[in-house]
């Protein structure tokens, strides 16, 4: 890559499925815009952080789509999911309604950085109790956590919002917590922060309408 050219830096993952994986034709693409002494930050939440040109920021994205990967924009957004492995098939894990929470969510900007997470059973591989926003499937169902912290001497697991919801229920929940919170957030307040700070009760009262809608 040319030093004089302005980079600007994307994450990129290969999307929601069996376990994080690149194939190689991926794997391809992506080295096409690395010299030999660059290196690729692979984050803990399952992306991988490249630079490209910034002035052909369009074409390179619309490349690493064509071979099936998914970009989205680094800073105070909220991250794409991550996910369990699924490791009993698509339809009995809740994959199609990750895939859609996903859609739905990544790269929406927000005060500060926001990680949400999805597991599709209760043993819990995507460490949703850790997260900002954790999604837990139990049976047809699923329950919402909000508020975990992961790091820090002061990490603790989240704690239960909504249960039992329906997926549409499900979506519209994450969406308009997002929403309270790219509102209502102070300048790089972290969510955890965010969500001590408001009231939990009129938190409840704001979500009551789409548990029981």
């Amino acid at each position: 890559m040319n030093q004089k050219e302005k980079t600007i830096k994307i994450a990129v993952n290969g999307g929601i499925d069996f376990g994080s994986k690149l194939n190689s034709k991926q794997l391809i693409t992506i080295a096409k815009y690395l010299d030999e002494e660059d290196s690729l930050e692979l984050t803990t939440f399952q992306q991988l952080y490249i630079e490209i040109p910034e002035e052909k920021k369009d074409e390179i994205i619309e490349e690493f789509t064509h071979v099936g990967l998914f970009c989205y924009p680094v800073g105070n957004y909220v991250k794409s999911l991550r996910t369990c492995n699924f490791c009993k098939g698509e339809e009995e894990e809740g994959m199609p309604v990750a895939k859609e929470l996903n859609r739905r969510i990544a790269g929406k900007p927000v005060p500060f950085t926001l990680r949400v997470a999805y597991t599709g059973c209760p043993v819990g591989c995507g460490e949703p109790l850790l997260s900002d926003i954790g999604v837990m499937k139990i049976k047809e169902h699923y329950n919402l956590y909000v508020g975990g912290k992961a790091k820090g001497k002061d990490a603790e697991v989240g704690f239960l919002l909504l249960e039992d919801l329906a997926p549409n229920q499900l979506y519209k929940a994450v969406e308009h917590l997002i929403e309270l919170y790219s509102r209502n957030g102070k300048r790089r307040e972290q969510f955890h922060k965010f969500i001590r700070r408001i009231d939990e009760k009129a938190l409840l009262d704001e979500l009551a309408m789409i548990k029981n809608g």
